[in-house]
């Protein structure tokens, strides 16, 4: 069998797998593949690979320190898995797929993403390409990325094997708290000129992240997608890097405002795009609510406020890079870095929002979603 008529049988066999649940010690998966779109949450190497000493990476210790099987970074800025991998392993697969630019560095990409996916996301992005320019791939450049991808899957496969594959594959996309410091950061010089944000720029802020999410989820859905699960923007601003600017060491309750502004109007418009656009199904991770409502003691976190790897107050004055301090038992932190959770939240997150309580979920979790029947 000729190679692109085996790339053809491999889409046909997963695409029947998922759809009819076929038997097999081989098909275990609940959906063909899994294409994942965000920021350092989700991202498992692309930065790794773009020129400039200002992108943020997690190609150094002591970042993968817990990775299971080998110990090393990876570009996960983790302890171990994040979220991805743990949002995909629910889904029946080892871990999350690969980066876009791993996959083209090795001249694989089409192979990985009709085999199990690809991930797009890159540490530092934003729904707006001015957050962070030039250190990170948008998520609208994320999204163009994909259109190409799924060109060279065409070629391989053939655009109607493709097709039906895109339709009955989960798309994982969770970006915005970039967005958020960004416009936090802005904020913080006004301050110091004793000038605020205004309630129209907060508001015209806050529309304009809104407008190009939906534009992001609309073009991916032009491009095939059917199935998307969202993760809004959790508590922003109780992460140890804005703690650490407080003397008493609180949260900032207008960062926190300003996420659950723009997570209800993400709702909305996500609930009039389902409308507008036949076949497509989501559901809405609802992340802020899981940060807010769960006790981290009671989950096995009796440190929620200080990072596990840094330095200086609530280790978040400095980076988890070589020569950090490191706690000793990371499943006890809620947080691995000044910003991110630590391996063992990213897995209770995902279990959460594959088949936790109906609260952390609209309108379907993660789990109905991948079961679920879309037309294409």
């Amino acid at each position: 069998m000729g190679y692109d008529q085996a790339m053809k049988a491999l889409v046909l066999s997963l695409v029947l797998g998922a759809v009819a649940g076929v038997p097999s010690s081989k098909i275990t998966r609940q959906v063909p593949a899994i294409y994942v779109f965000g920021d350092s949450m989700l991202d498992v190497g692309n930065n790794n690979h773009l020129p400039g000493k200002d992108v943020p990476r997690a190609n150094k210790a002591y970042y993968g320190i817990d990775l299971p099987g080998s110990g090393k970074p990876t570009g996960r800025f983790s302890n171990g898995y994040n979220i991805a991998d743990f949002v995909a392993k629910t889904l029946g697969f080892e871990k999350s797929p690969m980066a876009y630019l791993a996959l083209k560095a090795r001249n694989f990409l089409a192979p990985g993403a009709l085999s199990t996916g690809v991930s797009y996301a890159s540490a530092g992005a934003g729904i707006l390409d001015s957050t962070n320019a030039g250190k990170n791939i948008p998520l609208s450049r994320q999204v163009r990325y994909f259109a190409s991808t799924k060109a060279e899957m065409a070629a391989k496969a053939g655009p109607r094997a493709v097709a039906g594959l895109l339709a009955r594959s989960f798309f994982l996309v969770g970006v915005g708290s970039n967005d958020m410091f960004a416009f936090f950061a802005v904020a913080a010089e006004l301050a110091k000129q004793n000038r605020s944000a205004t309630p129209s720029e907060v508001d015209a802020f806050r529309d304009s992240l809104i407008f190009n999410y939906s534009a992001a989820i609309t073009e991916l859905y032009a491009l095939g997608a059917r199935k998307f699960g969202i993760i809004n923007v959790g508590g922003v601003g109780c992460v140890p890097w804005v703690r650490a600017q407080n003397t008493a060491g609180a949260c900032s309750d207008d960062l926190n405002k300003l996420a659950v502004g723009f997570d209800g109007g993400l709702r909305t418009r996500l609930a009039g795009v389902a409308r507008e656009l036949p076949g497509l199904a989501y559901s809405l991770a609802d992340s802020f609510r899981l940060s807010a409502v769960t006790d981290p003691a009671a989950t096995g976190f009796p440190i929620a406020e200080s990072a596990c790897c840094g330095g200086g107050r609530l280790g978040a004055e400095a980076g988890c890079l070589p020569g950090a301090t490191v706690c000793g038992n990371r499943d006890h932190y809620a947080f691995w870095d000044w910003v991110h959770p630590s391996q063992r939240a990213a897995e209770l997150s995902a279990q959460a929002y594959y088949d936790g309580p109906a609260q952390f979920t609209e309108p379907i979790n993660f789990k109905q979603l991948a079961q679920k029947r879309v037309n294409y």
